[in-house]
């Protein structure tokens, strides 16, 4: 049975709020621009909850927790919102983190619907108190490697550092080339300099180097040193973990950051709902809202939803992610289990590969959807 998004419901009282724990990396090392646009999703979303007559007369209170991309940070805040009674958990950009905060959450036994993180294994073992909105990175990661191989790129780089979740966007990516009969070099951003780096590109015949590296550093140096070396005009650089999504990007780079493709997951066209919060989104933001915001209005949508049909008992939450069926900014919402994923998962969300028009880089080109 579909759930309606936000139905009008009894004003909300007084009394007390049910309260959900919200998860952002809001300063650095985090990625600060995207845990503002996840957290400005999640408000818009609550603030209309609210206005709707929030969950029979009670209103939504988010906690928000800066989990600035440090696991132990994070578990930290899942702890203290656990004691705070807390009904579930959404949010969370970072992947390393959010792992963290499933493993805590499944402990506790607190519902976490994870907004914006790809990384496969979210869950070291199968558990029913994690759903998930995000597209799986192997899922995400294959279409923009079909979009590579489509645009004719066989013999690939990728400036890579130590991490998890670079490490296994990297397996992923050699793995579906070495069935095309491709090939990917993996470049150390650690042990390599900007012009070594460069040096080596000139030299193994790559025609594509994707940046499996943090932002703003290294990614940004990257890109302006392989700008700036003559040998390398015709190699294109990409960036599947979406760091050009953001205005920032821009700031740093002009128009050596634009003809970066990059996945972002929204639809070619956004329905009515979307269109509508997209522009209340752009208000808040004082900018174009990215997928991120996105996803985070879509999360306390779901749980809204949920919320609504089984209130917030934090068992019949966790019942409730196969029975959901909730309109979403970017389609219909509904949760099932995939193989080799061990959370409850929307497959899928749209994927497109994109990038920043050199002719106007605030504009976004469509070069491949699935």
């Amino acid at each position: 049975m579909k759930t309606p998004r936000f139905p009008p419901g009894p004003k909300p009282t007084d009394g007390p709020t049910i309260r959900i724990g919200a998860l952002a990396p809001l300063t650095r090392p985090g990625w600060v621009e995207a845990g503002r646009h996840l957290l400005v999703g999640l408000e818009l979303a609550a603030s209309e909850v609210n206005a709707a007559g929030g969950i029979g007369g009670r209103s939504l209170e988010l906690l928000v927790r800066d989990t600035a991309a440090d696991p132990q940070r994070a578990i930290a805040a899942v702890d203290e919102l656990d004691r705070l009674g807390v009904a579930a958990l959404v949010g969370e950009y970072h992947s390393v983190v959010a792992r963290a905060v499933a493993a805590r959450a499944d402990a506790l036994g607190l519902p976490f619907l994870c907004s914006s993180a790809v990384l496969d294994a979210l869950a070291e073992q199968p558990t029913n108190r994690v759903a998930r909105l995000a597209s799986a990175q192997s899922h995400g990661w294959r279409v923009y490697a079909d979009f590579l191989l489509g645009a004719g790129h066989r013999h690939i780089a990728v400036a890579t550092q130590p991490s998890v979740y670079w490490a296994s966007g990297t397996g992923i990516l050699r793995q579906f080339f070495a069935s095309c009969g491709g090939t990917v070099i993996e470049l150390d951003t650690a042990s390599l300099t900007h012009g070594a780096m460069c040096d080596e590109l000139a030299g193994i015949g790559a025609t594509a180097l994707l940046l499996l590296a943090s932002y703003p550093e290294p990614a940004v140096p990257i890109v302006k040193a392989v700008r700036r070396d003559r040998r390398l005009a015709g190699i294109m650089i990409g960036a599947p973990a979406g760091q050009p999504e953001f205005a920032e990007w821009t700031g740093l780079l002009g128009n050596d950051g634009a003809a970066i493709p990059f996945l972002r997951y929204l639809p070619e066209r956004l329905g009515p709902l979307g269109a509508r919060t997209k522009i209340l989104l752009h208000q808040r933001l004082g900018e174009a809202p990215s997928f991120v915001a996105f996803e985070g209005y879509d999360a306390i949508a779901v749980l809204a939803a949920a919320l609504r049909v089984h209130g917030p008992d934090r068992a019949r939450i966790v019942e409730s992610w196969p029975c959901l069926a909730v309109e979403g900014t970017r389609g219909e919402i509904r949760f099932s289990r995939v193989p080799g994923i061990g959370v409850w998962q929307w497959a899928w969300p749209p994927v497109q590969v994109v990038d920043r028009d050199p002719a106007e880089p605030d504009r976004f080109r469509i070069l491949h959807v699935r």
